[in-house]
């Protein structure tokens, strides 16, 4: 194979791409954190050696280790090289609770765990405690410099299969019960080849400063190592420190989630570097408002991509938002090759530009909740020919020119007096006043309607106008059936680490009494 990867490149697993690299440009840096820099020779070595340790260890394909840790080169080691040995890895985020983090180890029958210092408390009282490995000189477990085989180490070869897991998502884990996404080496395939449609090349250099137990962040993980690009991993985000790097190793693409793009477009020396260099940069994992793609396009030297989609897979939409800055209130155009329909509360399909929920199918799908049949079950659609789609739980409808709207999520959907509420727009009219720097609203329960809209304010430390204030300011604006009841203002909205505003933890968090 001559280029990295062509239209007609049959499957391949990513760690035997990145082999061929390793043999046709070992010299190319490949992967980098604050303290490692790994050619493609280093790393094709590194992941034998890692395959190789959990071979010696007892794993065989098909079983299951897990990771919870920060960003790191040792981190992607592990991932990179599980991968190789046919092994699933369940990446778990270190601020779940102690109840979820049991839960996903038995959920997944993790027969190995990975932990930093970040998941030290965590990993006590679990059973793989005692023989867990520690990356980046962990202060408990198994040194992984110490667990690793010996250079020179080569693991027996796995003819990895296509509809083999790759990993395991866990869908949460802050509150109630996680559910494991098992994604398959085809659906991280098509991640692959999509690179194609963005121009991946050799020498790409990704910037990620999301966790590698997120979603968001492996969808730009694997692909430009298959491409043959390098990928520099920050174990924790910070503007300028963002900034500074991105500038200093002339970064090409980047994916961040809405609440970094903010606090980028609001540092106030974004404008003294030099992000020149930029081709692409990625957005997904939470409402983009149509302003703040603004801001990016307008500041920001290269092209912008919103992508929408879920963990679970099905349809995947695509705005390319520098050739189409008029759609930006928009999520774009399905993916090429990707089915995507509108549904009603009945699971009766709906025509062309009526409200409903999205539902998806493409190659990209899950496989299903790990364990969770019931789950699953409840997750699917099928159409009238037996077509297998993955519900969204997302609200919206597709404009005159094939680009869909997103009103909200479905169970987030207020219906006040009969009238369906999509928080959304209330919260498109507050960004609007110049004292409000973030929003979220959400319904809470009333006598008189079953459910009324609220408010929660992150005020601009320069505004002089009080809660009671705002909202007749909003108020006077909306009509009958999207009126606040109540307003307050608080010091920042909940949100997980990739971004998302945890509606129900501000509901418990700050209670509002209406009637």
């Amino acid at each position: 194979m001559t280029a990295p990867i062509t239209p007609d490149t049959p499957f391949t697993p990513v760690t035997e791409l990145i082999r061929l690299h390793a043999q046709q440009r070992p010299d190319a840096l490949a992967l980098c954190d604050e303290t490692q820099r790994l050619n493609f020779a280093a790393l094709d070595a590194a992941l034998d050696r890692v395959a190789a340790s959990l071979q010696r260890d007892g794993l065989n394909p098909h079983d299951t280790i897990a990771v919870c840790a920060r960003n790191s080169v040792q981190y992607a080691l592990v991932f990179l090289g599980a991968l190789r040995a046919g092994v699933t890895v369940a990446p778990i985020a270190p601020s779940v609770t102690d109840d979820s983090f049991r839960s996903m180890l038995a959920d997944a029958n993790a027969k190995r765990l990975f932990i930093d210092d970040s998941a030290l408390e965590l990993a006590h009282g679990t059973p793989l405690h005692d023989e867990c490995v520690g990356l980046n000189d962990c202060t408990e477990g198994i040194r992984f410099n110490a667990w690793l085989a010996p250079e020179g180490s080569r693991p027996e070869t796995v003819g990895i299969e296509p509809d083999w897991p790759f990993n395991i998502i866990y869908s949460s884990g802050t509150t109630g019960v996680p559910k494991g996404i098992v994604q398959s080496h085809t659906m991280r395939w098509s991640h692959v080849k999509r690179g194609l449609h963005y121009g991946y090349y050799p020498g790409m250099r990704v910037l990620l400063a999301t966790p590698l137990y997120s979603n968001t962040t492996l969808i730009m993980f694997f692909p430009p190592l298959a491409f043959g690009g390098c990928v520099h991993l920050m174990g924790k985000f910070d503007a300028r420190r963002y900034l500074e790097i991105a500038q200093a190793e002339q970064i090409s693409h980047t994916i961040l989630v809405p609440v970094q793009y903010q606090r980028l477009m609001d540092f106030p020396a974004f404008g003294e570097f030099d992000l020149s260099s930029f081709k692409l940069k990625f957005c997904t994992s939470a409402p983009f408002s149509p302003e703040l793609k603004a801001q990016v396009l307008e500041r920001w030297p290269g092209g912008l991509i919103e992508l929408y989609g879920m963990t679970e897979g099905g349809g995947s939409f695509v705005l390319v938002a520098h050739e189409f800055p008029h759609k930006l209130h928009t999520v774009g155009r399905p993916v090429e090759g990707h089915d995507v329909r509108i549904i009603n509360e009945d699971g009766q399909e709906l025509g062309h530009g009526e409200t409903g929920e999205v539902v998806g199918h493409s190659t990209g799908m899950m496989t299903g909740y790990h364990n969770q049949p019931e789950k699953t079950r409840e997750a699917e659609w099928f159409d009238a020919q037996g077509k297998r789609f993955i519900r969204t739980g997302d609200i919206g409808r597709f404009d005159e020119d094939g680009f869909l709207t997103l009103l909200d999520r479905r169970k987030d959907m207020i219906i006040s007096g009969g009238f369906n509420i999509y928080p959304s727009d209330l919260e498109a009219q507050l960004r609007t006043h110049p004292g409000v720097a973030e929003v979220a609203v959400v319904g809470m329960p009333s006598r008189a309607w079953g459910e009324t809209p609220v408010a929660y304010v992150v005020p601009r430390p320069e505004t002089t106008a009080q809660p009671h204030e705002l909202m007749a300011w909003y108020n006077e604006k909306a009509g009958k059936t999207q009126r606040l009841a109540a307003l307050t203002f608080v010091d920042e909205l909940p949100r997980s680490a990739i971004g998302k505003v945890l509606k129900r933890e501000l509901r418990e968090q700050h209670p509002l009494h209406v009637d």
